[in-house]
């Protein structure tokens, strides 16, 4: 199913908002430059029960219907949390870059993967830049996300993308020479958690442009739903 999302286009001549088509979602996963870092991650969800990957980086499919930029989402449960990705998205031969999360059912992550990333919502800021203005200085751009755990606020992840594949390798590396296809968005990859995984009230994630000095960020609620069987 597509996804029609309505997003503040921001280029250096100015800024638009667009409806841009989604038919396709991919969550790429352990796409770190450093290994040590990657396994760091791998490490973390383990303790989770969660099992290694088949590859890295790989490349998950989940439906685009999943993609939303609402204030709040609802869970099954408590056990699910987010994480704070870039986004890459190819619509009108043109590229851009935003900012999501990757909110996963983590104990469903622990006996399959790919179905843990069907399970949740994937929260995406109504914003992008064009990947055109940023893709010189990618690796000064910083991620960071905030979740609100027991009331309070606390940093939970903070790094440049300097620590991910650069968008070239990891998209030919996910779709060939051929490159993304037209509607496509990928979420392309996290940090580990300061303190390790776990749930919360609320999470709020960005991406810090430092060079052009600019800043989009986006954040939501969980509301988590009753298991009763």
């Amino acid at each position: 199913m597509n996804s029609n999302i309505q997003f503040t286009v921001h280029e250096r001549g100015g800024s638009s908002v667009r409806a841009i088509g989604i038919k396709s979602l991919v969550i790429a996963g352990w796409t770190g430059r450093d290994p040590v870092a990657r396994d760091k991650h791998i490490a973390e969800l383990e303790k989770l029960g969660v099992p290694r990957p088949a590859s890295t980086p790989i490349y998950y499919r989940v439906s685009a219907s999943r993609l939303v930029t609402a204030a709040s989402i609802e869970a099954s449960g408590e056990d699910s949390s987010g994480e704070v990705e870039f986004a890459l998205i190819r619509a009108g031969g043109r590229s851009y870059v935003g900012v999501g999360s990757d909110h996963t059912d983590r104990k469903v992550e622990t006996y399959n993967i790919t179905v843990s990333k069907q399970m949740c919502d994937k929260p995406v800021a109504p914003e992008v830049w064009l990947l055109d203005d940023v893709v010189a200085h990618w690796d000064s751009l910083v991620l960071r996300s905030f979740a609100t755990i027991g009331g309070k606020r606390e940093l939970y992840q903070e790094g440049t993308l300097a620590g991910m594949l650069p968008p070239a390798e990891l998209i030919e590396r996910g779709f060939g020479k051929a490159g993304m296809p037209e509607g496509t968005l990928m979420f392309g990859g996290t940090f580990a958690a300061k303190g390790g995984i776990r749930p919360a009230s609320r999470f709020d994630y960005e991406i810090v442009d430092p060079v052009l000095n600019r800043t989009i960020k986006h954040g939501y609620d969980i509301v988590p739903l009753p298991i009763l069987g």
